[in-house]
């Protein structure tokens, strides 16, 4: 297919497939731009939509932008070109995160299923049944993970639980640091006009348990509309990992993390990311277990079946482009 096909309609489509990508909070950081002279989608980071208390050196921002790539790499390819990606092209504009160049015509066909995926995903933090995942499925989600850089972790029912007091212990750092909270709370909101933040329905039922602390957003609970609903006993936890922490290695983590959300969509399980303890440097350290060699944990994701529960809402194809 050639570039000049490349119309609005069809730009639209790209760049709404990539604003439907997860974001810590829903604040979706991400700007993009059409350099039309090369036909390369430019990705810039939102400073002004970034978490200066709970995200200060911009790490959730990339996973959150890494996201957004991988869907853009997959629509690209499903409109007919190659995604031809470059990860920080530019060390003198530290915002502009990646680029997409339109390539000839795409080498291979996307995964089936995974562009459809993309409409359909979104996070379930609703109780999960006790139906156990097929391990055939596992090892589509850690090959998905690792064709883009990272691994995939499944810790056995012992260190899910001490992954889950992690959790747990980052939930309650969160609700006795004042900022934390505030810049918390502040997201978790019915959406304004700019389609940001989460409602207060989507957060999910409160589980009362001691035992599994898998409550998120405890900092910023809106009792009076939820409910308390028992969590599944022996959930599936994931640990994704890199095996080095840079800004480049958080931008695969983030595409790593959508190849794999959009596996399991694919596959009917739905998916929640505790990211509690990634907030907190000394607890996530704690995340990945030394035997393990020296990497770093970016994300825990709760998997399973169970309901689809509300999405968030997201940007306009139009809100989210700028002009080139």
């Amino acid at each position: 297919m050639s570039t000049e096909l490349l119309d609005v309609a069809n730009l639209e489509k790209i760049v709404s497939a990539a604003v439907a990508a997860p974001s810590i909070h829903n604040t979706q950081p991400w700007r993009f731009r059409l350099a039309t002279e090369t036909m390369t989608l430019q990705i810039r980071a939102a400073a002004d939509r970034g978490l200066r208390h709970i995200d200060p050196c911009g790490r959730a921002l990339h996973l959150s932008v890494g996201c957004a790539l991988f869907n853009v790499r997959l629509a690209v390819a499903h409109f007919g070109w190659e995604p031809v990606t470059r990860l920080l092209p530019r060390p003198d504009e530290p915002g502009l995160l990646a680029t997409v160049r339109l390539g000839g015509t795409a080498r291979f066909s996307p995964t089936p299923g995974l562009y459809d995926a993309v409409w359909r995903r979104h996070s379930s933090r609703f109780p999960f049944s006790a139906r156990t995942l097929p391990t055939t499925l596992l090892h589509e989600l850690a090959e998905a993970v690792h064709a883009e850089g990272a691994q995939l972790g499944y810790p056995d029912p012992e260190e899910t639980d001490r992954l889950l007091r992690l959790t747990l212990e980052a939930e309650r750092r969160t609700t006795a640091d004042r900022d934390r909270a505030v810049e918390s709370r502040r997201w978790v909101r019915e959406p304004d006009a700019a389609a940001l933040g989460i409602p207060p329905l989507a957060v999910g039922p409160q589980d009362y348990r001691d035992r599994l602390p898998v409550r998120d957003f405890e900092a910023h609970r809106h009792p009076a509309t939820l409910t308390a609903q028992a969590f599944e006993q022996q959930p599936t936890i994931a640990v994704l990992s890199t095996p080095h922490d840079r800004r480049a290695d958080w931008l695969r983590a983030g595409q790593a993390l959508q190849h794999a959300l959009l596996v399991a969509t694919a596959a009917g399980v739905r998916a929640s990311l505790l990211h509690q303890a990634l907030e907190w440097p000394d607890l996530r350290e704690q995340l990945a277990k030394p035997e393990n060699g020296p990497v770093q944990a970016q994300m825990v994701i709760r998997l399973g079946y169970g309901p689809e529960g509300p999405a968030s809402p997201r940007r306009t194809a139009a809100q989210a482009l700028e002009e080139g």
